[in-house]
């Protein structure tokens, strides 16, 4: 099994390989960063326009794997190894490069756009994710760190899909040799009542999330008892804030923590398809983002 890396051409973020580097650091799996490149376009007999373009796009190729594999030496634990392959698709080549080497995970940097220490899709990512039957990291922009992964944080909403899920960071954790957290996010409704007797209905909606959230959790702890952890492997948490940057905050984060969150509840396919609270989720995450796809089937 691999960790395959997207790293594009004239990539001037590293986060990307750095958390790829970082996983196997965790759990040791040889990592392949594949350079995508613009593909010719196969022409019978070439001409020289068509020969001076596939000429660049192959040195564009040379001068990825190259870059990819400098990033590497500052690793020297890990097994690595850069290819550049012509595509039309960076997605699809992703797809195909880890279908072919027998992918554990795919691993992708944020948006060029995004700010320093934040995860954000790009639209190759965003395409990337509705695609991918595999697990897909995500390394917030400008991502460094020395340490391997000690805890792994899930995302828990006491649905199937993340009942499911909970198997799967499990089996993550007992591979990483990382503590798990389960944690629940609680947000009030965006509408502020404007009537105190509204308020108080408020508050006791969200106090009777916390109550079923909070026993939906005890029976996790009974459930990953069973696959043999022990309590000090695991930490539960139920935070209710009113926005989701704050609630996500709330729990803290330090350096060595990843989180998981799955795909939507409702959709059918074995894909990833974030549904609207991961997403929230993942845009206020400080650290990276495991997006874990057909949870409900597991």
């Amino acid at each position: 099994m691999t960790y395959v890396v997207g790293y594009g051409p004239h990539n001037n973020d590293r986060s990307a390989i750095e958390l790829a580097c970082q996983l196997a650091v965790s759990h040791p799996e040889p990592v392949v960063a594949v350079s995508v490149v613009p593909k010719g376009w196969g022409t019978p007999v070439a001409g020289g326009s068509d020969r001076e373009f596939e000429g660049w796009a192959a040195a564009e190729g040379r001068a990825s794997t190259e870059a990819a594999m400098s990033d590497f030496r500052s690793h020297p634990g890990v097994d690595g190894s850069a290819v550049w392959v012509p595509g039309r698709s960076v997605p699809q080549v992703l797809l195909e490069q880890a279908h072919e080497r027998n992918a554990w995970m795919l691993v992708v940097g944020s948006a060029s756009d995004a700010d320093d220490g934040r995860v954000r899709l790009s639209s190759k990512t965003d395409r990337l994710l509705h695609s991918s039957t595999l697990p897909v990291a995500i390394a917030p922009r400008g991502y460094r760190t020395s340490s391997a992964v000690t805890r792994v944080t899930v995302g828990f909403r006491d649905d199937d899909a993340s009942w499911s899920l909970l198997n799967r960071v499990a089996e993550m954790c007992r591979r990483i040799g990382a503590e798990l957290r389960i944690v629940t996010f609680l947000v009030e409704p965006p509408r502020r009542p404007v009537t105190s007797s509204v308020s108080h209905a408020q508050t006791q909606v969200l106090d009777l999330w916390t109550a079923q959230v909070t026993a939906a959790q005890q029976e996790a702890a009974v459930h990953l008892e069973s696959l043999g952890f022990s309590d000090d492997e695991l930490t539960f948490s139920v935070t209710a804030e009113s926005d989701w940057k704050t609630a996500v905050s709330a729990v803290g984060w330090s350096d060595g923590d990843l989180l998981v969150v799955g795909s939507s509840s409702t959709h059918r396919l074995a894909q990833v398809f974030l549904g609207s609270s991961a997403s929230k989720i993942l845009r206020n995450s400080p650290v990276p983002v495991v997006v874990v796809p057909g949870s409900v089937t597991g």
